[in-house]
């Protein structure tokens, strides 16, 4: 099965490509890989959610908007190579914009992680770094890169 069939089966749709908010490219090739600038919980040009995870932003939400930065990631690879053309995911660096007292980053991106195993199967097991910050672009909560392999 493709992965864009696999994603359908899913029930999600690859959304457009988001504008990138400064001067970058959503992703770039290098070699057989390709990888994604920081990409938000953006749909629609809108971000889903702001805040610090751990005060107005739940672990949960902070999950699904982790998840809804990976699909943007993924409709900025398909617009390089074609998402089928994917063959291991290599990498996802996940920032979270978290309150002092918060430390449960890696379950926050686990949203990404998860998703991608569900969507690539073995191909999707990959290196992972979650890190805490003080603050993301537009006051985002969550931000997310990614780096694949391709059979281009």
């Amino acid at each position: 099965m493709s992965h864009l069939a696999r994603l359908q089966e899913l029930g999600y749709e690859l959304p457009n490509v988001a504008a990138p908010l400064a001067s970058y490219v959503p992703a770039t090739k290098v070699g057989n890989q390709v990888w994604t600038s920081g990409q938000l919980p953006l749909i629609d040009g809108q971000l889903a959610g702001v805040g610090k995870v751990g005060a107005e932003v739940s672990v949960e939400d902070a999950q699904d908007y982790a998840r809804t930065c990976i699909l943007n990631a993924l409709a900025a690879v398909d617009s390089v190579v074609g998402l089928d053309n994917v063959t291991r995911v290599l990498k996802i660096v996940g920032f979270v914009a978290s309150d002092v007292n918060f430390h449960e980053q890696p379950a926050v991106i686990n949203g990404a992680s998860d998703f991608v195993g569900e969507l690539f199967g073995e191909a999707g097991e990959h290196a992972r770094s979650a890190v805490g910050v003080a603050v993301l672009p537009k006051n985002a909560p969550v931000e997310i890169e990614l780096i694949v392999e391709t059979a281009q």
